[in-house]
C-alpha cells in the first residue's frame, strides 16, 4: 500500500520461544477472557423487574446511533467513537491470544503486544452524511474475500499450533498471514460497522511500507490516549 488507512494495525512478532504448556492448553486458558469480552461485546438484553420498571443491558460496536447521528447531525460524539475503537483492541488482543500469537494473558485495558489504532474522523468534512447507510452493502465483495481468507487462518492456526509444540517459534510466514487477515477484517469493520471512515478498504493483507512500518511489518500509531 502506497496510502495510509485511517486503521492501523500490528501485531508485535514474538522475539523469544513461546510457552509450550500454555500453547497446548490454549483453548482452555482462553475461556475466561472470553466471557469477559462476550458480555461487553455481545450482551444485549432487556425487560421489567419484579418491582414492574423496566430495565435493559447492551454491549458491542456502537453501529445504529453514529449511523443516525451523522446522517441526520453530521457529528460523531468522541466517546462513542473511543468506546468502539478500546472495544476492537480489547477483541484483538483475546483474538491474537487465541490465535497463538502470543501466551501473555490479555488485558482488558493495556494494548500489550496489540497496536491497533484509528484516526477520529471530522464527521462535518470527512464522512458523507448518506454513506452510513450504503457502506454494509459496499462492503459485501470484503465478507465474500474474507470467509475464505478465515478458513485459512483456521489451518494455518492449527499448523502453528504444532510447530510451536515442536520448536516454540510461531512460523512468520503463518503470523504474517494471520496478521494480515485480521487487519482486512479490521479495516472493514472501521468502513462499514463503525462508520470512522468513507475510505474504501483495500483488498490486501499488507500494511504501510517505508519508514513508517512498524513491528512485524505493520504500521507505527500513536500512543494510546
Amino acid at each position: 500500500m502506497n496510502e495510509t488507512y485511517p486503521l492501523t494495525y500490528s501485531v508485535e512478532y514474538p522475539d523469544r520461544p513461546l510457552n509450550r504448556l500454555s500453547t497446548f492448553f490454549r483453548i482452555f486458558a482462553v475461556i475466561p477472557i472470553a466471557i469477559v469480552l462476550g458480555t461487553v461485546a455481545h450482551a444485549t438484553y432487556g425487560g421489567w423487574d419484579e418491582n414492574g420498571s423496566t430495565y435493559a443491558a447492551a454491549g458491542g460496536l456502537l453501529f445504529a446511533a453514529p449511523l443516525l447521528m451523522i446522517l441526520f447531525r453530521k457529528k460523531y460524539p468522541r466517546w462513542w467513537f473511543d468506546w468502539n475503537r478500546e472495544l476492537l483492541r480489547f477483541g484483538a488482543r483475546v483474538h491474537t491470544y487465541i490465535v497463538l500469537m502470543n501466551d501473555q494473558y490479555p488485558s482488558t485495558d493495556e494494548q500489550q503486544w496489540v497496536r491497533l489504532d484509528i484516526d477520529y474522523p471530522n464527521a462535518e468534512t470527512d464522512l458523507a452524511r448518506g454513506m452510513p447507510l450504503v457502506k454494509w452493502f459496499l462492503a459485501i465483495p470484503h465478507y465474500i474475500v474474507l470467509f475464505f481468507l478465515w478458513i485459512g487462518v483456521f489451518f494455518a492456526v492449527i499448523f502453528a499450533w504444532f510447530a510451536i509444540l515442536f520448536t516454540g517459534r510461531y512460523p512468520r510466514s503463518l503470523f504474517d498471514f494471520v496478521q494480515g487477515v485480521q487487519r482486512w477484517a479490521l479495516r472493514v469493520v472501521a468502513y462499514a460497522f463503525i462508520m470512522a471512515t468513507d475510505k474504501y478498504p483495500p483488498f490486501s493483507l499488507e500494511g504501510e511500507t517505508g519508514p513508517t512500518a512498524g513491528p512485524s511489518g505493520g504500521e507505527t500509531v500513536s500512543p494510546t490516549e
